[in-house]
């Protein structure tokens, strides 16, 4: 299988407010950049969608490790609280609905097709690729008027 590294990021000015997403996979040496922004989002949408989008670009089953700067990502996968969030009936813990299950159920689609470590990093640390998202993701919101996240009213 084919090796890929993704590093992702998720930015928001206001949460809820203008956001954006930026990625970057890699394989082979080579680099394939991604973003997008929207008017009216949060951030925990976003830090979900960069990871969403990059894995969609997967055209075949790949290893993949996935670098994000977001905890509420790679903890609730490298924590298993997704598991207990579906056994739970999409409930956390403390009995309140999750946040973002559309987005949760795509990424659990996506994550079955392929073998992915989700590894975190610290952010605005550094980091080269984690930088590199950040800026995509900035640049996406403040030059992006137009896209609303269309799950939004579900938050």
């Amino acid at each position: 299988m084919k090796k890929v590294q993704i590093y992702t990021d998720g930015a928001c000015t206001g949460n809820p407010g203008k956001g954006g997403f930026g990625a970057v996979l890699i394989y082979n040496g080579n680099e394939k950049r991604i973003s997008k922004g929207f008017r009216k989002t949060t951030n925990n949408r976003m830090e979900l969608m960069a990871a969403i989008e990059a894995l969609r670009l997967l055209k075949e089953e790949c290893v993949v490790d996935l670098y994000s700067d977001s905890k509420y990502l790679t903890d609730a996968i490298n924590r298993n609280w997704i598991s207990s969030w579906q056994k739970n009936g999409w409930k956390k813990s403390d009995k309140k609905p999750v946040l973002n299950r559309d987005l949760w159920e795509e990424l659990i689609a996506l994550i079955s097709v392929h073998t992915v470590e989700f590894i975190w990093v610290k952010g605005h640390d550094g980091n080269e690729y984690n930088e590199i998202c950040d800026s995509l993701a900035v640049e996406a919101y403040n030059n992006s008027a137009d896209n609303i996240d269309e799950c939004y009213e579900n938050l």
